[in-house]
């Protein structure tokens, strides 16, 4: 069972919801935890809106009365007006930068963490009880505690702490998974058990009865808080940024082994596309921390110093032109942050000139 921390600091259950679990922080009140709050709410009223245009267009469809085609276009007119603005507000959470730094920062150029993807809570008690029942000729009753700690596992996955202890909570759940889907998810019969999952950018929800979306999400939140972690490092120091260049890089990692096992996940967040871009995002900031630890110390005056250094920032620039490019391709420039093309752009500028300037210091003071 995953390692868990008594609110009250004693170490009697009492009830489950005295207790949360190690790395998991549902309490949390920075601005990180009050922006996934908003992301929450946000997929809440774009779902609403979403079901409230399909009925309307369903209606629209249905009737040969003009007065009433009349009226529902009048509505539809409203509810997509609502949705673009709903819409905005999630692309506006997406380019809130500065909750995901460090806050003792303030010279360093920002870094891009990913938000965590949204899913709502699932009770596995009920159908996994009659599942052991009927497969397994068991009474279903006698893991009932075993099945409350999966959920409670399940659920404290969704307040991951932006810490290694975060991470290591999803990895536990994630390793649960193919036990779970081998004993109880047959392709023969169906237990009722939905997953839904909101996409990351756009707050569409995706619902799966499989646990494929379930894996492939997890994947995707750990890469998030490696993310988080990595945006979040003392890019001040050589061991912040050393912490930042890894973290960046295992973000990579994971999202890579999300691209190879999951390839037809119908959450446009986790479409090879765009995944294949947030790869490339994640090692363009791993490099662009490799400058900075380079650059840490000070540049010394010498011809080959200045010259490794423009090496270097040329190779910056580089990662993030390639980034860039990817962003303001179609579809994935409808669904990222304007800001976050806008600053991979400002990025490829900026370690472009460095590059220039370091050739240039090298040409004229060592003729």
């Amino acid at each position: 069972m995953t390692d868990t921390i008594l609110t009250n600091g004693t170490g009697d259950r009492g009830g489950r919801d005295s207790y949360f679990k190690k790395g998991c922080s549902p309490n949390a009140q920075t601005g990180r935890s009050k922006l996934q709050n908003k992301r929450a709410t946000l997929n809440q009223q774009i779902i609403k809106q979403m079901r409230m245009r399909a009925g309307a267009e369903n209606l629209l469809k249905a009737t040969n009365n003009n007065k009433v085609k009349e009226m529902v276009l009048l509505e539809l007119s409203y509810v997509n007006s609502d949705l673009q603005l709903l819409m905005g507000q999630l692309e506006g959470l997406n380019s809130s930068m500065e909750v995901y730094q460090n806050t003792e920062e303030t010279a360093n150029i920002p870094l891009i963490a990913l938000g965590l993807k949204e899913t709502k809570e699932i009770d596995f008690s009920s159908p996994f009880k009659d599942f052991i029942l009927e497969h397994y000729s068991e009474d279903g009753r006698s893991f009932e505690e075993e099945l409350a700690d999966l959920m409670d596992l399940r659920q404290s996955c969704r307040t991951p702490s932006r810490s290694e202890a975060g991470v290591e909570l999803l990895a536990s759940y994630y390793s649960h998974l193919p036990l779970i889907e081998s004993r109880f998810f047959s392709p023969t019969r169906q237990n009722g058990i939905f997953f839904t999952w909101y996409d990351s950018f756009t707050g569409v929800p995706v619902c799966q009865q499989n646990l494929l979306l379930e894996k492939a999400s997890i994947l995707f939140n750990m890469a998030a808080l490696y993310s988080q972690i990595g945006t979040r490092s003392d890019r001040q120091t050589r061991v912040g940024l050393e912490q930042a260049i890894a973290a960046f890089q295992k973000a990579a990692g994971v999202l890579n082994l999300l691209k190879e096992t999951f390839t037809h996940i119908p959450s446009y967040d986790m479409s090879p596309a765009m995944v294949s871009m947030l790869i490339r995002l994640m090692l363009a900031q791993a490099q662009q921390c490799l400058f900075e630890k380079m650059a840490l110390p000070g540049v010394s005056n010498q011809f080959y110093a200045l010259i490794r250094m423009a090496q270097e920032a040329a190779k910056v620039s580089e990662v993030f032109d390639q980034v860039h490019q990817f962003m303001i391709q179609t579809p994935i420039k409808d669904n990222v942050p304007l800001f976050w093309s806008t600053m991979s752009l400002v990025k490829t500028n900026h370690y472009r000139s460095m590059a220039h300037y370091f050739v240039a210091a090298a040409l004229l003071d060592h003729e």
